[in-house]
């Protein structure tokens, strides 16, 4: 599965991801820019957004995101309620705040469409 991951926490997306998306081909991109940058070139099955980016709040993106054909799922990644909630009420199909990041695999594979096998 492609995914694309705004997130501009470095180290937790690397950790992240080699304990709990080793399976999946995860991109990740710090900022707004950066994923607009890849979202029109690339097809993602799936983007996962945090809420405080370097250049703005995420769920300014959702909208961008909710056009594209196929639509990806959306998950908001952000560490608080608020930003979560924010990312929800945008258009974000689900959420998996950072603290229960070990719950990730559950969240991607029940976003509509979704074909995932949980391992």
């Amino acid at each position: 599965m492609n995914i694309l991951w705004v997130e501009n926490h470095d180290r937790f997306a690397k950790i992240a991801i080699k304990t709990f998306l080793a399976e999946h081909n995860v991109t990740v991109v710090p900022s707004l820019a950066a994923a607009r940058a890849v979202l029109e070139p690339a097809v993602f099955d799936v983007v996962m957004i945090d809420y405080d980016l370097d250049d703005g709040k995420g769920d300014a993106l959702i909208e961008e995101i909710s056009a594209l054909t196929p639509q990806p799922g959306i998950i908001a990644t952000s560490s608080h309620a608020f930003g979560n909630q924010a990312l929800m009420a945008a258009g974000a199909h689900a959420i998996c705040g950072k603290t229960e990041f070990t719950t990730i695999r559950d969240v991607i594979a029940a976003l509509p469409g979704q074909q995932t096998t949980i391992s």
